[in-house]
């Protein structure tokens, strides 16, 4: 997803009117194309990578469309906290994973049978498989980068492999052997624009499914509510920027974030 043109409030000198700008976004839907067989043409068939990856986006564009923010260096997505911009896109992720939706946009190609349940308890239990460890890697990334940051010294005694090892012997389950030279590839904090952010992984992870944890708990059936939904637009999707994503937040919310939630969408619930 990217932004094409902002929502803002443009005034006319002259007659001391205003135009509010309608907001633009667009897509990038490189998915996977219609093929033929045989000479005969077959739909495109997306893979359900692809869906999420489709609801993700679509979350950014949402967060960008529905703004209300009439500033421009805050409208839409401009001005969101680098840990909370995921928050919409993340929360989009989690309708992929819900049965009641998937029955409803799934189809085999030749019987027209929708998704079969014991194929998608199959793909909760993939998702979930070593789920642990995978938040145990992404919690050493997020530490190493942070204490490289702000507390190593470069002219000091301790070199950035011994401090990534310190880490290691703290978080990690299993240690790689001494030949790893991880830092030297971690490019996500040296050319990818993570410095001192790659936390905000899953920083928003946290945000995104305690947020969607409220549809878990107000919708009568299933996770689709018009008045959580609402409320949602209001206080997360519409205010852009102009606020702290904290404050957004707990105002959708009503308290601040959580952890239990993330814990239990990765089948962590009784760690």
């Amino acid at each position: 997803m990217d932004d094409a043109v902002t929502r803002r409030r443009i005034e006319n000198q002259q007659t001391a009117n205003h135009v509010i700008q309608i907001p633009v976004a667009y897509l990038t839907c490189n998915f996977s194309a219609p093929v033929t067989i045989n000479q005969q043409s077959r739909p495109a068939l997306f893979t359900h990578n692809e869906v999420i990856v489709l609801f993700h986006e679509f979350g950014h564009g949402l967060h960008h469309l529905l703004t209300q923010v009439e500033d421009l260096g805050v409208s839409g997505i401009n001005g969101v906290e680098w840990d909370a911009v995921e928050l919409p896109s993340q929360f989009m992720e989690n309708f992929c994973w819900e049965w009641d939706v998937l029955t409803g946009m799934t189809q085999h190609i030749d019987t027209g049978e929708p998704l079969p349940r014991t194929l998608f308890d199959k793909m909760l239990k993939a998702k979930n498989f070593q789920s642990g460890l995978q938040m145990l890697r992404q919690i050493e990334f997020a530490l190493f980068d942070m204490y490289v940051h702000f507390d190593f010294k470069p002219n000091g005694v301790k070199t950035v492999l011994q401090l990534l090892n310190d880490i290691r012997r703290d978080v990690a389950v299993i240690i790689p052997p001494d030949f790893n030279r991880f830092p030297n590839s971690f490019a996500h904090i040296f050319a990818g624009g993570y410095a001192a952010g790659y936390y905000s992984y899953k920083w928003a992870e946290v945000l995104s499914a305690d947020a969607y944890s409220m549809f878990e708990e107000t919708a009568s059936d299933g996770v689709v509510n018009a008045a959580t939904g609402s409320h949602f637009l209001e206080e997360i999707l519409a205010v852009g920027g102009s606020r702290s994503a904290l404050e957004s937040f707990i105002a959708f919310r009503g308290r601040e974030p959580e952890l239990d939630a993330l814990l239990r969408h990765n089948g962590m619930e009784t760690a």
